[in-house]
């Protein structure tokens, strides 16, 4: 017995980090992340959604054609003119998106359809690791939290260059017949931007500004210093252990 308390001493003073950490109670769930990093993980996660629904639905601008109304995003089209009987136009009251990505009315649409969706899928993939971190110890440090609002940041000026690339596709015959056909490269014409190019502007905004500050504050201590206070919180302990093997 004295010979294995012994054995256990030696192995701790070689390395303490071999011997086994206690394990919390059942049932207790520590979050690797402040006060501010919780707040700024919900943020995260809200600015995220908005972006990425924006970029899904087709309410960037309105218009009218043969008396409906219109409205597109990058990629996606509500009620579109075809071909009727008598080579008359008439209008499909429908959403979709584009057959193709060539079908795209402008290459700025295109541009923007990549970047913007670069974007969004940056915010999620920040947003869904932050969330983790609100019940995961350890998950996010000090240094991992300021990564991410560095990722974030780069996330929110990708949606912020295709909202800045839109304007650029208005020239296009599509779009002309839609917007009274006196549309040009930032002018709208008889047509008007939609709530969801606001939002999705607003929401990157939103990641660059508030998303990154709040990211230098949302991680707890470096895990070596957390490592470093296991091992001293854990070294009475084993003392106490030690001394009572050798007792005759």
């Amino acid at each position: 017995m004295k010979l294995a308390c012994l054995l256990t001493f030696c192995i701790w003073c070689y390395d303490p980090t071999h011997l086994p950490i206690p394990a919390e109670k059942p049932g207790t769930m520590r979050s690797s992340l402040t006060l501010v990093g919780t707040l700024w993980a919900f943020l995260s996660l809200g600015t995220a959604v908005a972006s990425s629904t924006s970029y899904f639905l087709p309410y960037w601008l309105f218009g009218s054609q043969l008396g409906k109304p219109v409205s597109f995003s990058t990629f996606r089209r509500c009620n579109y003119p075809v071909r009727g009987e008598g080579h008359s136009l008439i209008m499909v009251e429908e959403c979709g998106r584009y057959a193709s990505f060539s079908a795209i009315p402008s290459l700025a649409w295109q541009m923007c359809t990549v970047v913007t969706g670069a974007g969004c899928a940056l915010l999620l993939l920040v947003a869904l690791a932050a969330v983790l971190g609100c019940c995961m110890e350890g998950l996010i440090s000090r240094m991992m939290g300021r990564c991410m609002g560095a990722a974030q940041f780069v996330g929110g000026l990708l949606i912020s260059s295709g909202c800045a690339l839109y304007p650029l596709g208005w020239n296009s015959p599509e779009i002309m017949q839609t917007c009274g056909n006196v549309s040009n490269q930032f002018q709208l014409g008889t047509c008007r931007l939609g709530w969801a190019y606001y939002c999705a502007g607003g929401a990157a905004a939103a990641a660059m500004l508030i998303c990154t500050w709040l990211s230098c504050f949302a991680g707890r201590n470096p895990k070596p210093v957390m490592l470093a206070e296991s091992i001293m919180r854990n070294t009475n302990s084993y003392a106490m252990e030690l001394d009572h093997c050798l007792k005759p």
